[in-house]
C-alpha cells in the first residue's frame, strides 16, 4: 500500500501527530511519502522519521503580537506559487491521500477528484464541539483551507460526537517531578516580554523554548532553541506548562500530568475554541492576555489532570488496512472506553 501523507508544517503541533503516524505506518509496512508546507524549507528540524520528505510553500498565517493577522496573511500569500505547486504535485501511483490540514495536498487531490481522508484536530470542527471565536472568515478558512472528502477529527473529549482521541507518543509516566519547573512554549508572542512578565517569580525555574530565543539576564529563566528532544526531556519531569492553545502540546501535557496555562492566539477560532474546552473540561487554566496575576495563581495551584489514551496512531492504520470501514458508535465507544481521566495534586 503506497499513501501519500501531507502535513501543515506552520506549527509544530501537526509535525508532532505526523511523526506518531509515520512511525505506526513504517511499522505496519506500509510505504508512505510525506510533504510539509508552510515555513521555509531549512526551517524544518528532528525530521529523520519522514525518510526523504517533500517540501512545498503552501500557506501559512501570520501573527503579529499574539494575535493571527489575516490582512497579512493575505499579502504575504503567494497564489501563483500555490497554484504551480498543486498542479505539479504527482499523486500517480498512490492508493491512499491523507492530509493533516495541508492544503497543496488536499487541493491537488481535489483538483484530480482524488478521494482525500483529513486527519487531524480541525476536522473535529465538523461536528458539536465547544467552539468560540468565530467568524465569517475563520468559518470559511476552516472549510476551504485543505478540504478533506472523509475526515476523522480529534480531541481530548467526545462532547458525544464521533471523533478520536488524541494521536500522541504514550511515554512512561515520569517517577518524579520537579514542582518548581516550568516549560515555557510562546512561539507567537514577543519572547521580551515573556521574560518581563516571569522575572518576579523568582522561586520557579522557566524553560522557554522558542523559535529565534532571545537572552536571559535572569538566573531563573532559561532561553532554548526549538528541539523536540530537549523539549521532551524538559516536558518530562517539569510540573507544567505555559503555551498557547495548540492542540497537540496540550494533549502530550494531559497525557503526563501536566498542568496547563493556555493563553490562545486572538483571531484565531481554533485556539479560542481549545481555550474553551480545556476550561469547560476542567483540564487547564486559560488567559486570554498575558497577565502576571493570572500567571501567579496558576504557578501556586498545584491541581493537575492525567490523562491515558490509548494508541490512536495504531488504531488509525489498522483501519486504513481494514479498507477504512464507517466508524460506527460501538467502534468509537470502545476506544473511549479505554480513556482514563486522574485528577490530581502533586
Amino acid at each position: 500500500m503506497r499513501i501519500f501523507y501531507g502535513v501543515q508544517g506552520t506549527g509544530n503541533g501537526h509535525i508532532t501527530r505526523a511523526r506518531v503516524m509515520a512511525k505506526e505506518l513504517h511499522a505496519a509496512g506500509i510505504d508512505v511519502t510525506f510533504q510539509f508546507t508552510g515555513r521555509p524549507a531549512d526551517k524544518y528540524f528532528d525530521m529523520e522519521v519522514f525518510n526523504g520528505y517533500q517540501s512545498r510553500t503552501g500557506l501559512t498565517f501570520h501573527t503579529e503580537k499574539g494575535q493571527v493577522s489575516y490582512l497579512k496573511t493575505a499579502l504575504d500569500a503567494k497564489p501563483i506559487t500555490f497554484i504551480k505547486d498543486i498542479k505539479s504535485l504527482d499523486l500517480s501511483g498512490y492508493d491512499l491521500v491523507i492530509s493533516d490540514f495541508e492544503p497543496v495536498t488536499a487541493w491537488a487531490a481535489k483538483s484530480r477528484k482524488i478521494p482525500v481522508l483529513g486527519i487531524g484536530h480541525q476536522y473535529a470542527f465538523n461536528h458539536k464541539i465547544p467552539r468560540e471565536g468565530s467568524d465569517p472568515i475563520a468559518n470559511q478558512v476552516m472549510k476551504y483551507f485543505a478540504p478533506a472528502d472523509k475526515g476523522v477529527g480529534l480531541h481530548w473529549h467526545h462532547f458525544g460526537q464521533p471523533i478520536l482521541p488524541p494521536i500522541i507518543d504514550t511515554p512512561e509516566t515520569p517517577k518524579n517531578i520537579i514542582m518548581n519547573k516550568i516549560i515555557v512554549y510562546l512561539p507567537f508572542e514577543d519572547p521580551h516580554e515573556v521574560i518581563r512578565l516571569l522575572s518576579p517569580f523568582d522561586n520557579f525555574d522557566f524553560h522557554l523554548y522558542s523559535p529565534e530565543p532571545v537572552p536571559s539576564t535572569f538566573g531563573h529563566i532559561s532561553c532554548n532553541p526549538l528541539s523536540r528532544d530537549g523539549f521532551q526531556k524538559d516536558l518530562y519531569d517539569c510540573a507544567g506548562i505555559i503555551s498557547n492553545a495548540g492542540f497537540e502540546l496540550a494533549s502530550e501535557s494531559l497525557q503526563m500530568g501536566k498542568k496547563i496555562l493556555a493563553k490562545p492566539l486572538h483571531a484565531q477560532m481554533e485556539q479560542i475554541s481549545n481555550a474553551a474546552a480545556l476550561q469547560q473540561l476542567g483540564y487547564g487554566h486559560i488567559m486570554h492576555d498575558m497577565s502576571s496575576s493570572i500567571i501567579e495563581h496558576w504557578l501556586h495551584d498545584n491541581r493537575a489532570v492525567q490523562i491515558t489514551y490509548p494508541n490512536i496512531a495504531k488504531v488509525l492504520v489498522h483501519w486504513i488496512q481494514d479498507g477504512m470501514p464507517e466508524m460506527n458508535t460501538e467502534f468509537i465507544e470502545a476506544i473511549w472506553n479505554k480513556v482514563n481521566v486522574l485528577r490530581m495534586e502533586h
